[in-house]
């Protein structure tokens, strides 16, 4: 099973919805996905799941079906992670529900990086924390697990990158998205060296990641163009991707560049579907699955189909680096 994480320190550019569209087009293809929610924002789970449910989830007290639940023990000093509960959306889609509590792992997570160079056997368990309840939580069939974090470059990201095999980089077409590759190609490298050196060191019998968090691509999305933004601008701001990502994430040279819609590393250029996401909120559903018994009638049904079209070619490219086949 292959982890993917999708990561920018530059927030506001859709990674969520991208994400909750994903899981949902691989389940419909035939993948077993888990999606794990290790923001403490916990946005995808609310995008997921309803109000109720989430009272249910996050009651007065512990919350023993959320990731938060899952670590406690770790947090409270009592033991290792907890089972995690993994909420099961349809037979080939299940979730880790996330939780607002999570943020209390921080100081736990910046006090174990270090002590792990002193073989430090409970601070690898801190460390690790995220990658064994994701194996756990892939227990019941998963083929691949898709993990949202926070826009930062806090210990909890770096727990949860260390614990993913690739990342997908979401991206906005503004200078703040390509400043946000810039911070973010230096961090990967430092946490993958580091992670490197520490991997030796750890517990032989505890379950460790590799760290690779290997970059397989981006996905521009256009939820930042607005009627008072030219489409010049805009493109002004795409056609610089292909070479900031090269030079500030793949550290590579960036003298020969394609265009955005040729570079093999761009894995989607998004529509922002500005029409739809009102339905699919309403209806509980990834836009590409609206009917005409949610609103989606007339220029709707085209735009509908466009998306479907859409997030399917993104999942087929996933899925190929992940070395999966779609159904």
């Amino acid at each position: 099973m292959k982890s993917v994480a999708f990561f920018n320190n530059k927030g506001g550019v859709g990674k969520t919805s991208l994400i909750y569209h994903l899981a949902w087009m691989f389940a419909e293809r035939g993948v077993n996905v888990l999606a794990v929610d290790l923001d403490p924002q916990a946005n995808l789970t609310s995008m997921f799941l309803d109000e109720e449910r989430l009272e249910e989830l996050w009651p007065d007290g512990e919350h023993p079906e959320t990731v938060y639940g899952s670590i406690q023990p770790i947090l409270r000093g009592i033991g290792d992670i907890a089972m995690p509960h993994v909420e099961k959306l349809a037979p080939t889609l299940g979730l880790i529900p996330g939780d607002l509590g999570l943020s209390r792992f921080e100081d736990k997570l910046s006090d174990a990086w270090p002590r792990c160079h002193n073989r430090d056997e409970a601070a690898f368990r801190t460390m690790t924390a995220f990658h064994r309840m994701v194996l756990q939580g892939a227990q019941w069939g998963a083929d691949i697990a898709l993990i949202d974090v926070g826009p930062n470059l806090g210990a909890i990201n770096r727990a949860a990158l260390i614990a993913s095999d690739q990342v997908v980089v979401p991206l906005g077409a503004d200078l703040f998205s390509l400043q946000g590759l810039k911070n973010l190609g230096p961090t990967l490298r430092e946490w993958r060296q580091t992670w490197k050196e520490l991997v030796p060191k750890a517990p032989a019998d505890l379950a460790t990641p590799t760290g690779q968090m290997q970059p397989i691509g981006y996905v521009v999305s256009q939820h930042g163009i607005r009627e008072s933004r030219p489409v010049k601008s805009y493109q002004r701001w795409v056609d610089r991707i292909p070479s900031v990502y090269r030079e500030a994430v793949l550290n590579e040279s960036a003298s020969k560049v394609p265009t955005p819609s040729s570079d093999p590393y761009a894995l989607a250029l998004l529509k922002h579907y500005r029409s739809l996401m009102p339905m699919a909120m309403d209806a509980r559903k990834p836009m590409f699955a609206l009917r005409a018994a949610d609103g989606a009638i007339g220029s709707h049904i085209e735009a509908v189909r466009a998306c479907y079209d859409d997030f399917s070619q993104l999942a087929r490219k996933v899925a190929n680096h992940a070395g999966l086949a779609l159904g």
